[in-house]
């Protein structure tokens, strides 16, 4: 299973924007946006204007780097938008939405996305009463997410949802902390995505 493993504040500082990869770090004063607003590397270029090409693809690696997936993984599920009915764009981000890691982190579960994708790895997460250990699983209404009932992972999702204390809960998805689990109340909608994206420049993109 292929996965991103360099800094990941590069991935933010290159965006020019939070993508909080970082769970509550992002929140604090050690961001590295709050520190180093500027793209990474020794010959950082001065900004200039950006061609069509250029601002599609940005708006492409955002939206992988925010979910944590890599081109392959991103395009199957382009792919599979197009098949769909509907807006493709409006499609993807749904799709990308129902990923297991992305509802355990919602729940407030995991304290980051790459947390919450080591601890669906790991096989830490049951759907369903079944353990489920695939981080881009579609989660569908009706489906119950839950904690397995071991001591060690039982403390670190109960640490989680102290830290993400206040947080607010996807009205798509239904949590209960105290229990360490949630239920899927119903498909997410675009109004539903939280995250600055404009999925049309990422369709012309993917479509060429």
């Amino acid at each position: 299973m292929a996965r991103f493993c360099g800094s990941v504040c590069k991935l933010c500082r290159r965006e020019g924007m939070k993508l909080f990869l970082k769970g509550q770090r992002c929140f604090s004063e050690k961001c590295a946006i709050n520190r180093r607003n500027y793209p990474p590397g020794v010959h950082t270029r001065p900004p200039r204007k950006n061609s069509e090409y250029c601002l599609q693809l940005r708006e492409k690696q955002k939206a992988k780097r925010i979910y944590g997936v890599l081109d392959r993984s991103f395009m199957n599920m382009f792919r599979k938008a197009e098949r769909q009915k509907g807006n493709t764009g409006e499609n993807l981000l749904t799709l990308l939405e129902r990923r297991l890691d992305n509802v355990v982190l919602m729940l407030g579960l995991a304290q980051s996305r790459y947390h919450a994708r080591q601890i669906v790895a790991h096989g830490h997460v049951t759907v369903n009463g079944r353990k489920m250990s695939i981080p881009s699983y579609l989660v569908g209404p009706g489906d119950e997410i839950r904690i397995r009932d071991r001591e060690g992972i039982k403390k670190v999702a109960g640490d989680a949802i102290e830290l993400n204390k206040g947080q607010p809960v996807p009205e798509w998805l239904e949590a209960d902390p105290a229990q360490l689990r949630g239920k899927v109340v119903q498909l997410p909608t675009r109004s539903d995505v939280p995250h600055p994206i404009n999925e049309q420049l990422i369709v012309e993109l993917c479509s060429k």
